[in-house]
């Protein structure tokens, strides 16, 4: 059997309706359930953000999970394939009044992604001191509390109706599919199998 950690939400569903498309029948969490076994496969309801290491520590042999999450949390994975779903951005945003002072000896930063952050500014030469904060990130700089913020943007929607513009895209994100380096070996027809088909799926999507 094969173990499959999929992030809550859009991404999880997307998932498993090429799934349900590979093998014609139906794979879906229903009433909160956070395990779903079905066709030889175990799949793992988790947060977005515990994906990869679900992988990493091989509680799962694969993994859908977003690129930034998977850049941020520097992980021993093996990333199979782009799966070209929850096309995002990770993105620098300030006020919209505000411009980016590249000039400025330390820049303040508020943002989950502190390792993205620490990396793009550093490629930047700027210092940079980063503020780690889980939510409402959109709230820090409205209030002084940063210069800008490094979050997700899909839309730009959060950013627009909080007064904040992007100043900067740092990378672009989609979902990937992650291999367990061990279960990589020891299962490996089985993993090549199931990327083959979901690799087949994926490109028949993006050319339709």
């Amino acid at each position: 059997m094969i173990t499959v950690a999929l992030p809550k939400g859009r991404i999880a569903d997307e998932t498993l309706d090429i799934f349900s498309e590979i093998f014609n029948k139906k794979f879906e969490f229903e009433n909160r359930k956070l395990i779903l076994e079905v066709g030889g496969f175990k799949f793992l309801n988790v947060r977005n953000q515990d994906v990869p290491t679900y992988v990493e520590y091989g509680a799962a042999d694969i993994g859908v999970v977003g690129l930034d999450v998977i850049i941020e949390k520097e992980l021993d994975i093996i990333q199979l394939l782009d799966m070209q779903l929850g096309l995002c951005k990770v993105c620098i945003g300030i006020k919209n009044e505000d411009e980016l002072d590249w000039s400025k000896p330390n820049i303040k930063v508020a943002t989950k992604m502190e390792n993205i952050a620490k990396n793009y500014f550093a490629s930047k030469a700027v210092g940079v001191e980063v503020i780690k904060l889980y939510g409402s990130i959109e709230l820090a700089p409205l209030i002084g509390m940063c210069d800008a913020i490094v979050d997700i943007v899909e839309t730009g929607n959060t950013m627009r109706e909080n007064g904040l513009k992007v100043a900067q895209e740092i990378m672009d994100s989609s979902a990937h599919l992650i291999a367990n380096k061990n279960s990589y070996y020891s299962k490996k027809d089985e993993i090549l199998s199931i990327y083959e088909q979901i690799k087949k799926v994926v490109q028949r999507r993006a050319n339709s």
